[in-house]
């Protein structure tokens, strides 16, 4: 009798055993289907590529702007660098009346040095602030802004600003002294040429 009862407890045990290893390997199998599913990828800042491109439609931008005053004394100027040339533009008052504009004949290889000065220096190295954020109307009344842009056809694919109040830095991260310089001496006499904005 002993012999019969502990028989039947057999296939009991070995059921068990089978529907443990079943519910592991279901778990194990969703926790694999499910795992690569959930991670969202991380998105590629592709800036220093596009930075770092030669291509023709590429360039580099720096704007400069004055303190917020009277119409008739704002300033800012603008340095744009592209392959094939340099130019440099004053501009008076808020809807960018331009004062002068100089243009320079560029070389690719000429670009690429200089773009990899830029790099160096850490020009793309900030974060993007996205909307509101990233809207300077008004920023730093008394002092000055930068603005830094990476274009491709002439439309900004990453852009950076900071300014000299000290509450508000923007997201430009590196030094604005070194990245300014860069720019204004790709422009021959550049001192001479923005004299007439002061800033």
């Amino acid at each position: 009798m002993y012999k019969g009862n502990s028989s039947r407890f057999v296939p009991i045990i070995v059921v068990l055993i089978v529907i443990a290893v079943a519910v592991a390997a279901l778990v194990s199998l969703g926790k694999a289907m499910f795992s690569d599913t959930s991670k969202t990828p991380e998105a590629v800042d592709t800036s220093q590529q596009s930075l770092l491109s030669a291509v023709a439609d590429r360039s580099v931008r720096m704007t400069v702007r004055g303190p917020i005053v009277a119409d008739e004394n704002f300033r800012s100027y603008q340095v744009i660098i592209t392959p094939s040339s340099r130019t440099v533009t004053t501009y008076s008052g808020y809807l960018d009346k331009t004062l002068s504009t100089n243009t320079f004949g560029n070389n690719v290889k000429a670009y690429e040095e200089f773009v990899y000065a830029l790099d160096k220096a850490d020009m793309v190295k900030g974060t993007q602030l996205a909307a509101e954020a990233d809207d300077i109307r008004g920023v730093c009344a008394t002092g000055k802004v930068y603005e830094f842009d990476t274009l491709s056809a002439g439309k900004s694919t990453k852009h950076l600003w900071t300014s000299t109040c000290k509450g508000s830095r923007g997201s430009f991260n590196a030094s604005v002294t070194q990245v300014q310089n860069l720019f204004t001496e790709q422009i021959p006499d550049a001192a001479v040429l923005l004299k007439a904005v002061d800033l």
